[in-house]
């Protein structure tokens, strides 16, 4: 594996990573195209257009650059910071969800629907005789298998021992609180020509953009704590130290503690208007704002009272695209012209 990755990655998940490439040592060609062939079923035009197999040097390189992406803001999320809060909260956010989602579609082998909700009785109708007029079925997503999973893939290495750590994992809960809080019940109608007398219902996630405006929520309202309230991990009945069994203490004691579902930071955030490289910060200089939003995409806030300049200039982009199989996507080109507006 390149050094730069090796390095940048805890031992936890350069196990993880280190299967894969272990794999693709030991694969011959035919086996990276069995691979691929399993990704494209349909249509021997796709595999053709599929015909190189998968190099390990892909696979480092997919590490690589992900890596590289968070250098802009990696000095940033050294820092206690509300923006290092939602960091935290979205990703494990985003693991609970892609996991618990992939294991009710089979894409994961090592687990399944959950069928848990099946094995208890829902609740009795309001009609007469207290009849039910529903039943679980189907597949419900895997939030339980989703949950354990980020536990132990994010919060690899917080062992909330210093505050900044006790941070991370309260932070980490609370995104995939959100996904928990989010999962809504769907049914499906059964009987004769759309009678509706039976319904069979399931478990279903949020839709990962629900998750991520709830969580923009808490950001505005984070909660800052004291460097002074860290407190020790408490102890379970089993007589073993419970990293998530804590109670962080608000900066300001007229404020109410912060719940499982809020963010919390530990120190203010750095100045983003203008360009600080030390922090990676790259100001707000040239940046496009909205010059009819109130939110931090408007003129207002994004050119930080600088003002900003107004011109129209002419856009091209692609424009009716349609799908050709197999696969390939053709579109035209489009000319327009736009208004933009870039902060000075």
């Amino acid at each position: 594996m390149d050094p730069f990755v090796h390095s940048s990655l805890r031992s936890k998940h350069r196990g993880r990573i280190s299967s894969r490439l272990t794999w693709l040592d030991n694969s011959t060609g035919n086996d990276a195209l069995i691979e691929q062939g399993r990704r494209c079923p349909k249509g021997p035009q796709c595999h053709s257009r599929m015909s190189v197999p998968i190099q390990k040097q892909e696979v480092e390189l997919l590490y690589k650059e992900l890596l590289q992406g968070q250098e802009s803001f990696r000095q940033n999320c050294d820092r206690g910071c509300r923006e290092t809060a939602f960091i935290y909260a979205i990703t494990s956010a985003a693991v609970t969800h892609a996991v618990a989602r992939s294991c009710s579609e089979g894409s994961i082998e090592s687990c399944t629907c959950d069928y848990s909700h099946q094995a208890v009785a829902p609740s009795p109708g309001p009609g007469p005789g207290l009849v039910r007029d529903w039943e679980w079925g189907g597949c419900s997503d895997n939030i339980d298998f989703g949950f354990k999973f980020s536990r132990e893939f994010v919060d690899t290495g917080e062992r909330g021992r210093s505050l900044r750590e006790k941070m991370n994992l309260h932070n980490n809960e609370a995104g995939r609180a959100h996904v928990v809080a989010g999962m809504r019940q769907e049914c499906k109608c059964h009987g004769m020509s759309g009678s509706c007398t039976v319904k069979t219902c399931w478990m279903r996630l949020p839709n990962l953009r629900a998750v991520g405006d709830s969580l923009k929520d808490r950001f505005d309202g984070a909660s800052r704590v004291m460097v002074g309230n860290a407190g020790s991990t408490r102890v379970n009945a089993a007589g073993k130290k419970n990293r998530y069994n804590f109670q962080l203490k608000p900066y300001n004691p007229e404020h109410k503690p912060p719940g499982p579902k809020d963010l919390v930071y530990l120190e203010s955030s750095p100045g983003f208007c203008e360009r600080n490289p030390r922090l990676g910060i790259q100001g707000t200089h040239g940046r496009q704002c909205n010059d009819t939003s109130i939110g931090v995409d408007g003129c207002d806030l994004m050119c930080c009272g600088r003002g900003y300049r107004t011109q129209e200039v002419l856009v091209t982009e692609r424009c009716h695209c349609t799908f050709h199989w197999c696969c390939e996507v053709i579109c035209k080109t489009c000319r327009s012209k736009k208004t933009v507006h870039t902060c000075l």
